[in-house]
């Protein structure tokens, strides 16, 4: 079946839905799907410029009770192996992300559940008092609830308290996928994809933007795939709050739950639907971290207009034996060798400094582990 005329409407500004999402998924005209993205993409951003955000991944604690099938990263409680960083630590690691002219902390842990909100409001306010300039774009819709949890408060007092500290943004970590099938079968402690929408939500609500993400590779169905990204388009009809979607690929090695790994064909279509179905979110990231970076690369053509964070620092993503390792000039490289201007970006997503043809980044540096 021809997929010219769903290709067609969506150029049109026409809205897709769920058959629509599915038949694409279903034909194997990958590159004009990828066409039809970029097209779409160059109606968002006009000029031809790929933004990063240099930031670094703070895993302040591995210590988890949702024991999720797919992290080969957490600790049960009690574990030998499991820890809380330091508040030194922690802010030894912010100082190093400053001094390469990093702007944002992705700090993000397990599902502690030792940790109550005190912890965080008295850590958030002294990461803000020693390094007012920094966007704390961290804590995942998991942490969130189990502060809730264990502190005995609304989720709503929490985001408020948690915001009014000095968390600025909630990126979209935990959303897998959104629908409740998949997320029994990998992640029965997690929360219903209901809940993760509604934390979302209640975060712009509250003052705080917000990403979204989408993990493929589950054994999920197309259908499952096409609701997830309908049911964040939904959200963002509402709130207006996700500044980015990001798709990723489940990485099985050292989990407890195996899969076959997504093809780069699969993550390349699945990054270009989602630019076509998503058509009320700005900025669609690369994932290199999982994918490597010749096809994130390849993603700058299919519906990406972001090269995502440098990441300094990686843990979870490491911890299941994947890492793709590059510094700050190889993204600036990468970006150019895919026909685009280099820019860096702050995490709402204001250009801080567009980089001239053949000019590289003075504070460089390798992704430690």
């Amino acid at each position: 079946m021809s997929i010219d005329n769903i290709l067609d409407r969506a150029l049109r500004g026409e809205r897709l839905n769920l058959e629509d999402g599915i038949q694409l998924y279903e034909s194997d005209e990958t590159e004009k799907i990828g066409q039809a993205a970029n097209e779409i993409t160059k109606k968002w951003h006009p000029e031809p410029i790929t933004s990063f955000v240099i930031g670094r991944n703070v895993n302040y604690t591995n210590v988890c009770d949702t024991y999720c099938r797919f992290c080969a990263f957490y600790r049960p409680p009690g574990h030998e192996e499991g820890y809380v960083l330091s508040d030194d630590e922690i802010l030894q690691k912010i100082q190093e992300t400053v001094d390469v002219s990093g702007t944002e902390i992705l700090m993000q842990g397990g599902t502690h559940p030792g940790l109550k909100l005190d912890y965080y409001t008295n850590l958030l306010r002294k990461i803000k008092r020693h390094f007012p300039q920094i966007h704390m774009h961290s804590l995942s819709v998991a942490e969130i609830v189990k502060i809730a949890e264990v502190s005995e408060l609304p989720v709503q007092t929490v985001l408020e308290e948690l915001h009014q500290a000095g968390l600025d943004s909630l990126p979209g970590a935990g959303a897998e996928i959104l629908d409740d099938r998949t997320r029994q079968k990998i992640s029965r402690l997690k929360g219903s994809w209901q809940e993760w929408i509604d934390v979302m939500k209640m975060a712009n609500r509250v003052g705080m933007s917000t990403t979204a993400t989408m993990v493929i590779g589950f054994g999920e169905s197309y259908e499952e795939r096409i609701l997830h990204m309908l049911r964040i388009r939904e959200a963002q009809d509402e709130t207006k709050g996700f500044k980015a979607f990001i798709s990723w690929t489940f990485q099985s090695d050292n989990t407890n739950l195996k899969a076959e790994p997504v093809t780069a064909e699969e993550y390349l279509k699945t990054v270009a639907i989602s630019r076509l179905m998503l058509d009320n979110i700005a900025n669609f990231q690369s994932s290199w971290v999982t994918m490597g970076p010749e096809v994130g690369k390849q993603s700058l053509s299919y519906g990406c207009n972001d090269f995502g964070s440098t990441m300094m620092e990686e843990n979870v993503v490491s911890a299941a034996a994947c890492t793709h390792k590059v510094n700050t000039n190889q993204i600036l490289q990468l970006i150019r060798e895919a026909g685009k201007i280099p820019a860096q970006r702050n995490t709402n997503y204001d250009m801080l400094r567009v980089f001239k043809a053949g000019e590289t980044a003075e504070n460089d540096f390798v992704m430690q582990n």
